[in-house]
């Protein structure tokens, strides 16, 4: 596998990563280096690890998981979106809403957002390349990636004022359906 196929394949895997931390932006609505670092670092964990994962469990555990794996992840999508739109309905005080820098919603987030990268482990176990090449590379494009989308996130949450949390809670609702679609229908 090229440099360029490695790169571009980095650039695939972040995109969720990147919708979830422009929502994460949105929603904190101050982009502070700590922020952005704590927000880019979780995602590109587990994007990394989970292509890790999937690398060294090879076909044995892809025929396991193939099955369900949509499933997983639309369900933590579907479970965090949903309660980040019933916040932004809801009358609670701001600071009771869903808070993207807590680790623990962090984490969810970087699961459900890397799933895809487990699956593409598995085939990268196929291909001859460099592991640790190409979980660095993944790593570093997701950091890039989600560092930008806390930032943009930010910028436009200060700029429009609208129900931010509940257009995230949309996004990930969102890319949770693309998901089941893309593994269900095609």
């Amino acid at each position: 596998m090229s440099l360029v196929e490695i790169i571009l394949l980095a650039v695939g895997l972040s995109m969720d990563s990147l919708a979830v931390s422009v929502t994460s932006g949105a929603i904190i609505r101050q982009c502070t280096i700590r922020h952005m670092v704590k927000i880019a670092s979780v995602l590109a964990f587990f994007q990394a690890m989970f292509t890790l994962a999937g690398y060294l469990l090879g076909y044995g555990f892809l025929k396991l998981i193939e099955a369900f794996d949509h499933w997983i992840a639309f369900g933590l999508l579907l479970y965090l979106g949903g309660r980040m739109i019933w916040e932004s309905l809801s009358q609670k005080e701001e600071e009771e809403r869903m808070n993207p820098l807590c680790l623990k919603t962090l984490c969810g987030l970087g699961v459900a957002t890397s799933i895809d990268a487990l699956a593409v482990g598995v085939s990268l176990a196929l291909l001859k390349g460099s592991l640790s090449q190409i979980v660095l590379i993944v790593a570093l494009v997701t950091f890039l990636f989600a560092s930008f989308g806390v930032c943009f996130g930010s910028k436009v949450g200060k700029r429009i004022n609208l129900k931010l949390d509940l257009i995230g809670g949309l996004i990930l609702i969102g890319i949770g359906v693309k998901i089941l679609i893309e593994h269900t229908l095609l």
